[in-house]
């Protein structure tokens, strides 16, 4: 179940638990060294400093977060984080991906085009940045993450005085927007990716986007192969179980292979759409091929392995709050019902292990976040891709927006950036980013930091995440 999803509190964040002040003397002179600044930040380590760039220099930090926000003096956990530090005059950029935090140097798109220093955080309950002992209820809701990023911004704030940036790609997106919504006054825009915006949970927009994304054939075709998959499912599972063996998978929290099989299956038209481009149609096996060849291009979309224990463990968290808070698509799956062992098991809570207790669905959470935007919301940029299933339910601006703006990539997937943008949409784009951290249009070339391969990419998990 490639899919995502938040929790609305009330409770404001004590004025105890923020950490900030002035910033250090001479931390923003040019020749203050970022180490010494780092040292005057109350609660953050210097883990370790790794290689970059020549201009940049990289660290891997940890943070101390209270387990509660709510309890600033209760019990405390160490969030990962890592600092791309380029220079104290430049626009800083905070960016997470919702999930685990990188240890690559590498660059979101908002630092590249400002030309910043980048703070990357770790989101809470992704390991290992999680509490103990784990209170998943009580810590793992979207209020207590956007509380995380808000101490660590006050706190950066010490040695970057200048102008700061959210951004962040899927979840990431949604959680630079969470973090806006409950602290809009911490950063002078935001920058969502690809940002679902599942406002009532029971009502699906997702279904309807799939039965009319792309062209009828290619559409045609994928179906063909889910079906012919599921009617091969011993000839498939018996592949499913030598690779399984092969890397020590088991099925305990989905029950078995047989059922993650099939909700790979299942899942397989919405993670194509997500992924692939368009000219990707032309690479699906048509029904009746060899399996190995049907082996190789699930392996490709969607392994029919990805729900085993071992795949599952790193994304509970996400699974946890698509449960509770955030909301998840339907299962896209009328046209399979005949070949299902285990019809309505594609949801989030299925790929929760029993030992985590779910609480009731926090219907208030997503209209909230949705209200804000609409009513309140400054200097938002939103990018989607057109093609992209998460695309289908897209934040958006209303009569209280102000400075706000959204775009669709033409074709775009679930990677759609400002870059791939029409040029004079990927300008103005560009334009407002720049402006929003204090710059001209365009930063002159003498100043550009030069690109490197591998370094000038989004930052995101290295394992594929769900959303």
């Amino acid at each position: 179940m490639r899919r995502l999803l938040t929790v609305f509190s009330t409770v404001l964040l004590s004025a105890a638990a923020v950490v900030g002040g002035a910033p250090a003397a001479g931390a923003d002179s040019p020749g203050g060294d970022i180490e010494e600044a780092l040292a005057t930040v109350p609660g953050l380590t210097v883990v370790s400093e790794d290689p970059a760039p020549a201009g940049f220099r990289f660290f891997e930090l940890t943070f101390t977060q209270p387990a509660d926000h709510r309890n600033p003096h209760g019990p405390t956990f160490q969030q990962r984080f890592t600092l791309l530090h380029r220079d104290f005059g430049a626009p800083t950029v905070a960016f997470t991906s919702g999930y685990n935090v990188s240890t690559a140097p590498n660059r979101s798109e908002p630092t590249r085009i400002v030309d910043g220093n980048q703070l990357s955080m770790e989101y809470r309950y992704f390991t290992p940045s999680r509490p103990e002992p784990a209170r998943w209820a009580q810590q793992l809701t979207i209020w207590q993450a956007a509380a995380d990023e808000h101490a660590a911004v006050q706190a950066f704030k010490r040695i970057y005085p200048g102008k700061w940036l959210a951004t962040g790609g899927s979840k990431g997106g949604m959680t630079a927007t969470y973090f806006r919504r409950f602290f809009p006054g911490d950063v002078d825009g935001t920058i969502p990716y690809v940002a679902p915006n599942d406002v009532i949970d029971p009502i699906d927009r997702y279904n309807r986007f799939l039965a009319n994304v792309g062209d009828p054939a290619c559409r045609a075709s994928l179906k063909a192969i889910q079906r012919d998959a599921l009617k091969r499912r011993d000839e498939l599972g018996e592949l499913a179980k030598a690779d399984a063996a092969k890397k020590g998978f088991t099925f305990t929290t989905v029950g078995s292979a047989d059922e993650s099989l099939e909700l790979a299956v299942i899942d397989s038209y919405f993670a194509f759409w997500q992924y692939q481009p368009a000219s990707a149609c032309a690479s699906v096996p048509k029904a009746g091929a060899p399996a190995a060849d049907v082996w190789a291009w699930f392996e490709r979309i969607e392994s029919l392995n990805t729900y085993s224990d071992q795949e599952l463990t790193p994304f509970v968290p996400y699974y946890y709050q698509a449960a509770v808070q955030l909301g998840s698509p339907e299962a896209y799956d009328s046209y399979l019902r005949d070949l299902l062992r285990y019809p309505g098991a594609d949801r989030p809570s299925t790929f929760v292990p029993a030992s985590v207790k779910l609480p009731r669905f926090d219907y208030l959470a997503m209209p909230d976040i949705d209200f804000w935007v609409k009513s309140q919301g400054q200097r938002l940029l939103f990018v989607y891709g057109s093609n992209d299933p998460w695309s289908a339910e897209p934040f958006e601006l209303g009569f209280g927006s102000r400075d706000s703006y959204r775009y669709f990539v033409p074709d775009g997937n679930h990677g759609s950036n400002i870059a791939q943008l029409p040029a004079k949409q990927s300008a103005e784009a560009t334009a407002t980013v720049r402006r929003w951290a204090g710059l001209p249009d365009q930063a002159p070339a003498a100043t550009r930091s030069a690109g490197f391969p591998g370094f000038d990419a989004d930052p995101l998990s290295v394992s594929r995440p769900p959303l």
